[in-house]
C-alpha cells in the first residue's frame, strides 16, 4: 500500500510539474494595458516610418537618398517588468540602443505622388541586429499660391529586431533570475506598424519649410523568446498584442537651393513616448 501511495504521489507531482512547465512556455496574449504591451508600443514609436520631411511638390522623376537617426526612448524598470506573461521575472533588458539609424530613399512619381522606401540591413551592433523595411506612398497637393501644401500619406514598418532582451549576460549571473547559468537569449521583435497621416507644410523664407501633422497607426507587435536554460530546455514562447495609437508630429526642412537637404522632426505618441529624428538627404539627378 505504501508503494502504491508513493507511486500515486510521484505521478501527481510529475503531472503538476509537467503542467507548470507547459504553462511557463505557452504563448502569451497580454492585455493592452499590460507592461508587455506598453513596452512594445514604446519601441513602435521610433520604428514608425514617418515622412520626417516637410511636404513639397517636386517634379516627376526626382530621386532622393538619405540617412535618418532617431532617438530610442528609454523604458523605465517598472514598465520593463512583465506583469502578464512572466510576472515572476525581473525587468527585461530593453535599453540596448540610444538611437536607431535608417537609410531612406524616395522618388516622385508625378501628380504629387511620392514613393518612399527604407531598408536597415541585418548588421549586429551593440548586441542588436535589425532587419527592417519601411514603405510609404503619399500625395502632396497645393493649398494656395504662397507655397502651402497638404500631404496624405500611408506607411508601414516591418521586419525583425534580434537582441538579448529576456536574458542578457547580467541575468545569466543572477542566481535569483530564471536565466541563471543559461545561454544568452537571442529574442526576436517584429514591430508591424501600419498607419496613415496628414501633414501641412508652408514656406518660411526661401530656405526653410516648417510642417506639422497628425496620424493614426495600428500596431501588431510580435515578440518571440529564444532562450536555453541551464538544463538545456529552450523557451520559444511568443508574445502577441494588437494596439491602436494616435500620433502628433512637427518639424522643418532646410534646403539652400542645392542638392542637399536637412530635416528635423519631433514625433510623439502621447500614450507612449516621444522620439526625435534628424535626416540628411541628397538629390540625385535633376
Amino acid at each position: 500500500m505504501r508503494v502504491f501511495r508513493y507511486g500515486v504521489l510521484a505521478a501527481v507531482s510529475a503531472s503538476i510539474v509537467s503542467r507548470a512547465a507547459a504553462q511557463g512556455t505557452a504563448d502569451c496574449f497580454p492585455a493592452t494595458n499590460s507592461n508587455e504591451a506598453r513596452t512594445m508600443a514604446i519601441f513602435g514609436v521610433p520604428l514608425a516610418f514617418s515622412a520626417a520631411r516637410a511636404p513639397v511638390i517636386d517634379p516627376a522623376g526626382r530621386f532622393h537618398v538619405g540617412f535618418e537617426v532617431s532617438t530610442v526612448p528609454n523604458v523605465d524598470r517598472e514598465t520593463a517588468t512583465p506583469t502578464f506573461c512572466r510576472p515572476d521575472k525581473g525587468p527585461e533588458n530593453t535599453d540596448l540602443l540610444f538611437a536607431m539609424p535608417r537609410p531612406r530613399a524616395s522618388v516622385t512619381l508625378g501628380a504629387g505622388f511620392v514613393l518612399e522606401a527604407s531598408w536597415t540591413p541585418p548588421i549586429r551592433f551593440a548586441e542588436v541586429e535589425a532587419n527592417l523595411v519601411g514603405m510609404a506612398l503619399s500625395r502632396v497637393t497645393a493649398l494656395n499660391d504662397k507655397g502651402a501644401v497638404v500631404s496624405l500619406r500611408a506607411h508601414g514598418s516591418f521586419g525583425t529586431i534580434k537582441a538579448p532582451v529576456t536574458c542578457n549576460d547580467a541575468a545569466l549571473q543572477d542566481a535569483t533570475s530564471p536565466c541563471y547559468q543559461g545561454t544568452r537569449s537571442d529574442d526576436s521583435f517584429k514591430p508591424n506598424v501600419v498607419g496613415i497621416d496628414i501633414a501641412v507644410g508652408w514656406a518660411l523664407g526661401r530656405t526653410i519649410r516648417p510642417y506639422l501633422g497628425a496620424g493614426y497607426s495600428h500596431l501588431a507587435p510580435r515578440f518571440q523568446v529564444n532562450f536555453t536554460d541551464q538544463f538545456g530546455d529552450t523557451d520559444r514562447r511568443k508574445v502577441e498584442v494588437d494596439l491602436n495609437r494616435g500620433a502628433l508630429f512637427a518639424g522643418f526642412s532646410w534646403s539652400a537651393r542645392t542638392a542637399v537637404e536637412l530635416s528635423g522632426e519631433i514625433y510623439a505618441v502621447p500614450t507612449d513616448a516621444i522620439t526625435g529624428r534628424v535626416i540628411g538627404r541628397i538629390r540625385l539627378g535633376r
